[in-house]
């Protein structure tokens, strides 16, 4: 006899991870469009992943063709899972792959991460800054965050400039999958209090 979903002991999805990834799925900043990793995405994000410079603080070596693939279906798994994830960064100008950012937490992460990666070519011109504001605005307003970190690799100076211009600080070094990370963090009363001070 078949049991009726109430009695299968399956426990009932969350309310977060039962949210439409359609509905949640993208966020427009002034430049660029924050949405879900698409296949024809593939030969932009291999070519991004397979600079060791972008690489070096992510994992630490590029990715080939098949692992840039399999990257794609990992950041695709996680929305399904968690309701959330990480974004592919779309120019809206030119509708070119730029990057990737957004929101990271899988099983045993610290807590819930706002994180960015973005293709050598495009340093220096505030993307990951402007990917990342519009990330923790998601993560508080929508998904209610009480707390969002960033987790860098103590050298990682670019990063850690992004961190800190977004308002979070330094709380700890610790040990995270073989390696020592620091770890960066804002609350959402500091994310309010600085939202609230840019709009004044």
């Amino acid at each position: 006899m078949r049991r009726s979903p109430s009695s299968s002991g399956r426990r009932p999805a969350s309310r977060r991870a039962a949210v439409s990834v359609a509905a949640s799925a993208e966020v427009e900043t002034e430049r660029l469009l924050l949405r879900q990793f698409r296949e024809h995405d593939l030969d932009d994000w291999a070519r991004i992943t397979s600079d060791a410079a972008v690489m070096r603080y992510v994992g630490g070596s590029p990715f080939t063709r098949d692992e840039a693939w399999r990257s794609l279906g990992y950041a695709l798994g996680h929305w399904q899972i968690r309701g959330f994830g990480l974004w592919a960064a779309e120019e809206k100008s030119s509708g070119r792959l730029v990057g990737r950012i957004g929101l990271y937490q899988p099983e045993g992460w610290p807590g819930l991460e706002v994180g960015w990666l973005v293709d050598r070519a495009r340093w220096g011109e505030g993307l990951a800054s402007e990917g990342g504001a519009a990330s923790l605005a998601h993560a508080f307003d929508a998904l209610g965050a009480e707390r969002v970190i960033s987790v860098i690799e103590p050298p990682n100076a670019a990063s850690i400039r992004v961190a800190e211009k977004l308002g979070e600080r330094f709380c700890e070094r610790r040990q995270l999958q073989g390696r020592f990370v620091s770890i960066y963090a804002i609350e959402r009363a500091q994310w309010r209090s600085r939202a609230q001070d840019s709009s004044a």
